[in-house]
């Protein structure tokens, strides 16, 4: 997702609660005038302000580590020649301001050479700043998993925040909080590859636990293994198996009754699972079955099964 935008922030009164998106927890801008940067205690957030790019420093916190060069380098190219669409946000720190969210921006205006940026000053204190900053790079997609965890693990740790309200401040449900915080299990080596993309989340989810996990995720990236191949090669390391065990022999099949049938395919339909009903009789009931072949269709089907957010 770009950087850059042209969208503006309806006008509205800074909620109490958290958890309604970034610009809710920014609060708004009655008008994009550029002022003095002197003016910015009596601003206060209410006009974007051109601020000199020197006394602009980054939050050592910030989520996102990864900048990719070529990425940056096009959106110099861009603000080189129209200049910064949307403000970054800064805090009074030090001295000089530190970046809430817009790092991204604020590089880029240096390779472009320039001398003044326009921002937003608020005075956030410590946990609004990372909260800000964790849901502006998750709404702009701008980090990779392992980031996204480390922001959970220190927003939890540092905020005691649960796991459930985390969720609800970055609009995610409790189990995509859970499943990206378990890849910080990993050896270091393996998030390298998560944050780097030369393995996908699926990959490293898949590797979690399993024993000598870094020379099998080498593997799956030198032979560029799909996520089912990695669930596979876990599993038979798990087993001490060398090959996939044999398939037993399919029993002779029984005609189905197509009510069964059709009602298989209905819930197929909605989940995209394969689904199995065994139908005993209508006084024993029977057993329904859905089969998923990686861990992100479990971790759809769990979120559907408890109506969290997908």
């Amino acid at each position: 997702m770009s950087d850059e935008t042209t969208d503006k922030p309806k006008i509205a009164k800074r909620p109490q609660g958290l958890g309604r998106g970034l610009s809710a927890l920014l609060g708004d801008v009655t008008r994009e005038e550029p002022i003095a940067p002197s003016a910015a205690s009596a601003a206060n957030g209410k006009t974007v302000q051109s601020i000199e790019v020197a006394l602009i420093h980054p939050h050592p916190e910030q989520p996102r580590r990864h900048f990719d060069d070529g990425a940056l380098q096009e959106l110099a190219d861009s603000i080189a020649k129209r200049g910064v669409i949307q403000p970054i946000i800064v805090r009074p720190h030090g001295g000089g301001f530190q970046i809430i969210a817009g790092e991204r921006r604020w590089r880029a205006a240096q390779r472009a050479q320039m001398h003044r940026i326009p921002a937003i000053v608020r005075d956030f204190d410590e946990q609004e700043t990372l909260e800000i900053a964790l849901i502006e790079n998750i709404q702009r997609e701008d980090l990779n998993p392992i980031e996204e965890a480390e922001a959970y693990r220190k927003l939890i740790a540092e905020f005691h925040h649960s796991q459930e309200a985390l969720g609800r401040i970055v609009g995610k449900s409790r189990s995509h909080v859970a499943n990206l915080m378990r890849l910080l299990e990993l050896p270091q080596t393996v998030q390298q590859q998560v944050m780097h993309s030369r393995i996908s989340m699926g990959h490293a989810r898949a590797l979690i636990g399993v024993p000598d996990c870094e020379k099998l995720a080498q593997q799956v990236e030198e032979k560029g293994l799909s996520v089912r191949d990695t669930e596979q090669l876990v599993r038979r390391v798990k087993t001490g198996a060398e090959a996939p065990a044999p398939r037993r022999a399919a029993s002779k099949p029984t005609e189905k009754d197509p009510d069964i049938a059709a009602l298989e395919q209905h819930l197929a339909d909605i989940l995209g699972l394969k689904i199995e009903i065994a139908h005993e009789s209508a006084a024993a009931g029977g057993t329904l079955s859905m089969r998923y072949s990686n861990l992100d269709q479990l971790d759809m089907l769990c979120q559907r099964l408890s109506g969290e957010r997908i």
